[in-house]
C-alpha cells in the first residue's frame, strides 16, 4: 500500500496562490463561507454536489477543501475517498449531526478536521489557516537535506523521511494528520501529552474546542494500529506505550 504523501503547498507566503474549494449544496452557507474565504485573499470556488466536487478537485488541485458531508450526487465521504485518492489534500469536513460515528467515518476517509453546523466563520478560518501551516511545515520538513531517523517502537515502525509506517513487518495506511499525530506521540515516548499541546503541535490549533478532533484521530490510529499503542490519561491526554518498548 502507498505511503501517505505531504500534499503540495503552494503558499508560499502569498495568500493569493492558496485556493480553496469549497463543497456544499445549501447556497446561503456555501456563498458565506466562500466570501470569508475570499476576504482572506484566497482564491475559492464552489461546487454543489458530489460529481462537481470530484471534477472540480482534480481540475483546480487544491491547496484545502471545505466538504459537506451530506451532498447530492453521492456524499462527502465519497468525495472525500475519491479526491485522496487521486492527491493527498487537506479537508475540512462539515456535518449538521455532532454525531462521533459520522466523525470517525470521515477521518477514516482522509478527512483531517471535523466541524458541525452550525459553526463560527472566525473558526472555520483559524482552522483552515492551521490547516495549511501545517501543510506547509510538513513540506519544508520533507526537502530537508538530512532526513530525520526512523522511530522504531516494538514491532511498529515510524519512517518519517518517507512518511511510512509498518507494525509487524505490515503496511500501515495513515491519513497525513495520522501520520503527524503518531509522529509526535512516539518521539515522546511514556510521556503524557495534553490534548491542547497536540493541538498546538499537530494542528497549529490552540483552542480548547478543536480537543474532540484530537479524541477522534487517536481513535483512527487505534483502528489502524490496534488500541495498545496509545494510553488515554482521563482529563489528561495520551501517551505512546507500545508493548515491549
Amino acid at each position: 500500500m502507498n505511503a501517505p504523501r505531504a500534499p503540495e503547498v503552494r503558499t508560499g507566503g502569498d495568500p493569493a496562490s492558496v485556493v480553496v474549494l469549497v463543497v456544499e449544496d445549501e447556497p446561503a452557507i456555501a456563498t458565506a463561507i466562500a466570501h470569508r474565504m475570499a476576504a482572506e485573499g484566497w482564491r475559492v470556488e464552489v461546487a454543489s454536489d458530489g460529481p462537481s466536487g470530484v471534477a472540480s478537485a482534480a481540475r483546480l488541485t487544491p491547496d484545502v477543501i471545505v466538504l459537506d458531508v451530506m451532498l447530492p450526487g453521492f456524499d462527502g465521504l465519497e468525495v472525500c475517498r475519491r479526491v485522496q485518492a487521486e492527491r493527498p489534500v487537506p479537508v475540512i469536513m462539515l456535518t449538521a449531526r455532532d454525531d462521533e460515528t459520522d466523525m470517525l467515518v470521515g477521518l477514516g476517509v482522509g478527512a483531517d478536521d471535523y466541524m458541525t453546523k452550525p459553526f463560527s466563520m472566525r473558526e472555520l478560518v483559524a482552522r483552515t489557516r492551521a490547516l495549511l501551516r501545517r501543510v506547509e511545515r510538513s513540506a519544508q520538513l520533507a526537502g530537508t537535506t538530512a532526513p530525520e531517523a526512523a522511530i522504531v517502537a516494538g514491532d511498529v515502525v515510524v519512517d518519517r523521511a518517507q512518511r511510512r509506517v509498518s507494525r509487524s513487518g505490515e503496511p500501515v495506511h495513515l491519513t497525513p494528520t495520522e501520520f503527524d499525530l503518531l509522529v509526535t506521540l512516539a518521539v515522546n515516548p511514556r510521556t503524557v501529552l495534553t490534548r491542547e499541546r497536540l493541538l498546538a503541535e499537530v494542528w497549529d490549533w490552540v483552542d480548547a474546542s478543536g480537543t474532540r478532533t484530537v479524541d477522534s484521530h487517536v481513535k483512527a490510529l487505534r483502528r489502524k494500529l490496534g488500541p495498545d499503542l496509545i494510553r488515554t490519561v482521563h482529563g489528561v491526554g495520551y501517551a505512546f506505550e507500545p508493548a515491549g518498548s
